[in-house]
């Protein structure tokens, strides 16, 4: 049975840290209130009007539909770049792009890599395990170390939400969030908002279900703010363990809702009913206790996703994963690899997403030179 639901899924962004409330008791609006596409006190609207000026890439929460449309419109000359012989261009000459890494990844990293030197940029690499964070430096002390070598974009992923916002707020190099912790996952997104738009045009309308670990997942609350802002309409169905505060029963709280108008549904058979995109997630294990699932085979049973539960959805739907998949479980490897699924190219549009994002925080530094 489907049930609509005010969805209140932006996490809390360490409360309590020390060093992380100056300037925040001016703060007069609570997050909760902004309205779609308005952006949080003290940060500026991204690209001023699609100039140039936004200083960073959070999450999704503050973009305008123009603005991601301003990406993905941006993403299509990326592609161009990419299809060539010589993957090459002087764009971001000069510029440094430093990724600093407090999780493993490959396809979030080695993209942003690429992207960075295709554009010209030099790209410089850091992983905790290998940097002073390993020797009790903080978190504080370590970027702004990487800072003061004069670098234009920081790229950052880190176990823990919130932790982009608060180094954002601390340096004056471009901030992107590759990741944190189960709150956001903006560049994932935006390159899902993409591969959806190459083939299926304008996804106003369209009916998009999102199936899995969405409690955990910080893929699917970014994807659920893009989704919504350009007129998508989401169907989101998991193990009621596995659903947000907000999306349980009994959880609802519509005053303080983050975003409205998700489609809560019991049955993985009724998600899928006429859906244009199916998206699986993946069983976030290393970020829950034990307890939210019987077994996995269990999941695998009433929640995976094969060939005859994806013979539901619309002729041709598209079939989505954020990676790395668990075959088997989330998603069977006969329609992982079958000719619905467009996972791989997800991976390719990535590439182009994070240039064109890249190119927009770096035109900001090259407007003021």
């Amino acid at each position: 049975m489907a049930r609509t639901r005010a969805a209140t899924t932006t996490p809390e962004r360490l409360r309590g840290q020390s060093g992380n409330t100056e300037n925040e008791t001016t703060q007069a609006s609570p997050v909760a209130h902004r309205k779609p596409g308005e952006a949080r006190p003290n940060q500026p609207p991204m690209f001023g009007g699609l100039s140039g000026s936004r200083r960073n890439v959070l999450d999704l929460d503050d973009f305008s539909k123009e603005e991601i449309e301003h990406i993905l419109q941006s993403a299509d000359g990326m592609n161009e770049v990419l299809s060539r012989d010589v993957r090459k261009t002087p764009t971001l000459r000069g510029k440094t792009i430093l990724t600093l890494f407090f999780e493993n990844s490959t396809r979030t990293r080695v993209s942003f890599e690429q992207a960075g030197k295709v554009l010209g940029a030099d790209v410089i690499n850091v992983s905790a395990s290998a940097s002073s964070v390993s020797k009790g430096e903080s978190l504080l002390n370590t970027v702004r170390t990487l800072e003061a070598m004069k670098i234009d974009v920081l790229v950052m992923r880190h176990p823990h939400s919130g932790a982009p916002y608060y180094v954002a707020s601390k340096i004056d190099a471009a901030v992107v969030n590759a990741g944190d912790g189960t709150h956001a996952h903006p560049t994932q997104s935006l390159l899902d908002l993409y591969t959806m738009r190459r083939h299926l045009g304008d996804i106003v309308g369209k009916k998009v279900t999102i199936i899995g670990d969405l409690h955990f997942s910080r893929v699917a609350r970014s994807d659920v703010w893009g989704l919504r802002k350009m007129g998508a309409e989401v169907t989101v169905c998991g193990p009621p363990t596995l659903l947000p505060y907000g999306l349980r029963p009994g959880t609802e709280q519509a005053d303080s809702a983050a975003f409205t108008g998700i489609n809560v549904v019991d049955r993985v058979e009724e998600a899928l009913e006429g859906a244009d995109v199916v998206m699986a997630l993946r069983i976030q294990q290393e970020r829950q206790d034990s307890g939210n699932l019987p077994d996995l085979r269990e999941y695998s049973k009433l929640y995976g996703i094969n060939a005859d539960r994806l013979a539901l959805a619309s002729p041709g739907a598209l079939l989505m994963h954020p990676g790395p998949m668990n075959e088997g479980i989330e998603i069977s490897s006969e329609v992982a690899h079958g000719a619905q699924a467009v996972i791989e190219e997800q991976v390719s549009n990535g590439v182009a997403i994070r240039m064109a994002v890249l190119y927009m925080l770096c035109a900001r530094s090259r407007g003021g030179e």
